[in-house]
């Protein structure tokens, strides 16, 4: 077998018969007056038509001596084209049978007809190339086998895996459908900077970096613009929504990137009572306009989006099964303040990781509730956060030791998140300054303290709803990692 080194040597030779045969590799222009599906779908009318070109990459190859059949793909579809010696003349011929291989992006000019077996043919009087390719197409029955490879080389891939380039042009739907659900209800699509010199809106560790010309340090943003679209609610912009990417420096795993596509929507008059009946209509939609249904068998759960959603209360779910009050941080049994050896001693019992005053209460609360999590169907709603635990999110009125938010409990997993925004500036400040403070403590995920986004609500922002959802709600639904879902993952340099 020949190896891919000799396979290139050959084609280095093919391309230099092409130049001496005066026939151009790389031309810069195409003859081509018809796409592969437009040429499907207008057969019957073509086939009593002049002589068109038709264009693309070549993906299979058939002599049968003076005959050629070649299939060609041209990105829109498929198309079968045939070379008679009788036709093209010897010379022609023998010179395509010379130069051509599968992989080679080719054209030729003309006239339709059925073959006996019933295919429709394009009959060549003419051919050019558009683009010789130096390396071979990976085998036609197997593709490409190392997973790693697969993410490498990507285009190889969505070439020879059909399904594959279907899930994109379904993730393409995905972003419209949100797109276009959102503007029908009025709302401004925006763009908010990328580079921050504060990062806000999430509690996620930042990638740092350094920007010269103005000579200070800076981080990729970690949200998709909350805090920027929550000045532009102070602007007098009542609805806007941003679809961006999104950076945090932290794990990988089935449902966790590094960098991601995410939306974020806010709403002026509005609370999350009101967002979680948008959340509810929006993943209808998307589930009936992207994947036809709103039934999904995901992760060992059967889901279905046109069920009645659940309300789950997160405080309660933690005093039940821990015999903690998460508001309160005190113990249910005693009423009194619990002590780090009592929290240690939970969190061991439960398999949750805990380090002292490092970890903080809060967080070890959150990784308690996701050992519940994994056992939770939905769909729901997640509600009952103490106030510790969103330091964005106005107060419950009825319950001021928690606030008005939600997540979107799917499958064991939180897919997406909203609440009513806090426009109080002297609790944003106090809040601020607890993250700030857990921050210096060690806390690498805590939020910092804007204080130019304190002043922003000191010129008073209307009472709002905010909600985020990333491209993993995407994922999800195929039951599919996230990093299948994009087309070209991160990956570590070749060594």
């Amino acid at each position: 077998m020949a190896s891919i080194d000799d396979i290139r040597d050959a084609r280095l030779q093919k391309l230099e018969l092409l130049k001496k045969g005066g026939m151009e590799p790389y031309p810069v222009d195409s003859k081509r007056e018809l796409s592969l599906e437009e040429a499907s779908r207008r057969f019957s009318e073509l086939e009593n038509a002049d002589a068109k070109w038709l264009s693309g990459r070549i993906m299979s190859l058939r002599g049968q001596g003076a005959i050629i059949f070649i299939t060609l793909d041209d990105g829109t579809g498929r198309f079968q084209v045939l070379l008679k010696k009788d036709t093209l003349g010897e010379a022609v011929f023998d010179f395509f049978n010379q130069v051509v291989d599968i992989g080679d992006f080719v054209e030729a000019r003309g006239t339709f007809f059925t073959t006996q077996r019933g295919e429709k043919t394009l009959e060549a009087k003419e051919w050019r190339m558009l683009s010789k390719s130096l390396r071979p197409l990976p085998e036609k029955w197997h593709g490409i086998q190392d997973p790693d490879e697969r993410f490498r080389k990507r285009y190889l891939d969505l070439l020879m895996t059909p399904e594959l380039r279907e899930v994109f042009e379904k993730k393409a739907r995905f972003w419209n459908t949100i797109r276009e659900y959102l503007l029908s209800k009025n709302f401004l699509e925006v763009e908010t900077p990328v580079i921050e010199t504060t990062t806000g809106g999430a509690e996620a560790r930042p990638f740092a970096t350094h920007h010269n010309a103005l000579d200070i340090d800076v981080y990729l943003r970690i949200s998709a613009g909350e805090l920027w679209q929550k000045k532009l609610l102070v602007g007098g912009f009542p609805r806007t929504f941003e679809i961006g990417r999104i950076f945090r420096n932290e794990g990988l795993s089935a449902e966790h990137l590094q960098d991601y596509t995410q939306l974020e929507y806010y709403m002026a008059y509005a609370d999350y009572e009101e967002g979680m009946k948008m959340t509810k209509e929006l993943y209808r939609l998307i589930a009936e306009k992207v994947f036809g249904t709103t039934k999904f068998s995901i992760k060992g759960f059967d889901i279905d989006l046109s069920d009645e959603w659940e309300i789950y209360d997160f405080s309660k779910l933690i005093r039940d099964t821990f015999g903690i009050d998460p508001a309160t941080e005190t113990l249910v049994s005693t009423g009194e303040k619990i002590t780090e050896a009592e929290i240690a001693e939970i969190a061991k019992k439960a398999g949750v990781s805990y380090e002292g005053e490092e970890t903080g209460f809060s967080r070890v609360v959150d990784n308690l509730w996701k050992t519940l999590r994994k056992e939770i169907s939905g769909p729901g709603f997640l509600i009952g956060v103490p106030v510790s635990m969103e330091p964005l999110a106005k107060r419950d009125p009825k319950n001021p030791a928690v606030v008005e938010r939600f997540q979107v409990i799917l499958a064991g997993s939180e897919m997406g998140k909203g609440f009513s925004e806090l426009n109080d500036p002297v609790d944003q400040l106090e809040r601020f300054l607890k993250q700030q403070s857990l921050r210096d403590a060690g806390d690498e995920e805590a939020q910092m303290a804007d204080m130019d986004f304190v002043e922003a609500l000191e010129y008073a922002m209307p009472p709002a709803f905010g909600f985020g959802l990333s491209e993993r709600f995407f994922s999800f639904l195929l039951d599919k990692p996230v990093r299948e879902t994009q087309l070209f993952p991160l990956m570590r340099p070749k060594e």
